[in-house]
């Protein structure tokens, strides 16, 4: 059985083997849907937009989904010595990338670092927040997906995101890869079992003459796409979250062997032109 939806900012695909799986399946979109609803910067309700509202003037209640992925992104932003952080939502509303709920005239931001827990479900913040997950929900959302379908009862499928994909059970998958120099164009490097992958590139970003949305935490402003952005990076893991965000550390540091890797037993591949 297959059915896609249009969920996260893309088409949601899910695939599994047996034919009596389709109750399992709605679930699993359900849950896509509800990380989608916690977690998205332009719904002014979710979990982030209240962050980013208000948790430098007082503690937010959040979802412990929320909490979940706030602490996994938080330590990402360690291992990765800070190149993979949140906390550059002002920088994608500069570049046209998001929409501006926030007045980003009116605050010196900080970043997911600035973000503390008083308890297990409860956040604030050191300074004004301007968080934008796009970076690693979407593979926390494939997870929830893939988690459900399991619990379910399913015993071999997929979850694909607009290129956030694990597979599970014992049937392998082959991947596909985009030619970063014709983005039409795929080639297999494998197949992969009981696993994720996730790929960042911005061949489209050049083709829609966009600016770049993976920023350099460290750097002022957004620039234009350089030539190193012109390749393709992908990271294999375990779990599709930590697939998701390491790409950006892989992207932005261009190191296949970055030490972050190996402490999230991940494999970097990058593909030049």
């Amino acid at each position: 059985m297959r059915r896609c939806k249009p969920l996260l900012g893309t088409f949601v695909e899910i695939t599994v083997q047996q034919e009596d799986a389709e109750i399992s399946m709605n679930y699993a979109f359900s849950e896509i849907e509800k990380v989608q609803s916690l977690m998205s910067f332009h719904h002014p309700q979710s979990d982030l937009s209240k962050i980013n509202r208000q948790a430098h003037l007082h503690p937010i209640n959040i979802n412990i989904w929320t909490a979940q992925i706030l602490n996994i992104a938080k330590d990402v932003h360690v291992h990765s010595g800070g190149l993979f952080n949140c906390g550059v939502g002002h920088r994608l509303i500069t570049a046209g990338l998001l929409p501006n709920h926030l007045n980003i005239n009116e605050h010196q931001f900080g970043g997911i670092e600035d973000l503390y827990f008083i308890d297990q479900e409860t956040v604030s913040s050191a300074r004004p927040l301007c968080l934008d997950l796009g970076g690693i929900a979407k593979g926390f959302a494939v997870d929830m997906a893939v988690n459900t379908l399991i619990a379910g009862g399913v015993n071999s499928g997929a979850v694909n995101a607009g290129g956030d994909l694990r597979v599970f059970g014992n049937i392998p998958q082959i991947i596909y890869l985009r030619n970063p120099q014709a983005p039409s164009q795929l080639f297999e490097i494998g197949t992969l079992s009981n696993g994720a992958i996730a790929t960042s590139g911005l061949y489209f970003s050049i083709r829609d003459k966009q600016k770049s949305h993976i920023v350099h935490p460290f750097k002022k402003t957004q620039l234009d796409i350089d030539e190193h952005f012109l390749e393709s990076y992908s990271i294999l893991a375990k779990e599709c979250v930590y697939a998701d965000a390491l790409t950006k550390v892989l992207a932005l540091s261009r190191q296949q062997n970055h030490p972050c890797f190996a402490h999230y037993s991940a494999q970097a591949i990058r593909i030049s032109r």
